[in-house]
């Protein structure tokens, strides 16, 4: 799981990104971003998601995003939920993953 605190826009994208590439990199697990404390995502965090969702599609790894109701309803405003597996809460993200 991939904890993340703070904002997620265009300056902290290229961080997101980098850190996720290392991760992906480094190992073939599947994937649960836990975005619970974002305050705030803009259109240059949802393409960093959308990337890494790309990432673990190509390598055959499930991939799970949890967020908090700020996050989850800028996620369906722009209709990326079922692309970028959104999961009402890590429970449910888990239990995605084991099935």
């Amino acid at each position: 799981m991939l904890n993340f605190t703070g904002q997620l826009d265009a300056y902290s994208e290229k961080q997101f990104t980098t850190y996720i590439n290392e991760v992906l990199a480094s190992n073939q697990l599947s994937v649960v971003i836990d975005l619970t404390n974002i305050d705030f995502i803009d259109s240059s965090g949802l393409g960093a998601m959308v990337q890494a969702a790309k990432k673990c599609n190509e390598s055959k790894r499930a991939f799970n995003v949890v967020g908090n109701p700020r996050v989850v309803q800028t996620i369906k405003l722009v209709r990326l939920e079922e692309f970028l597996h959104l999961a009402p809460d890590l429970s449910t993200a888990f239990g995605k993953l084991s099935a």
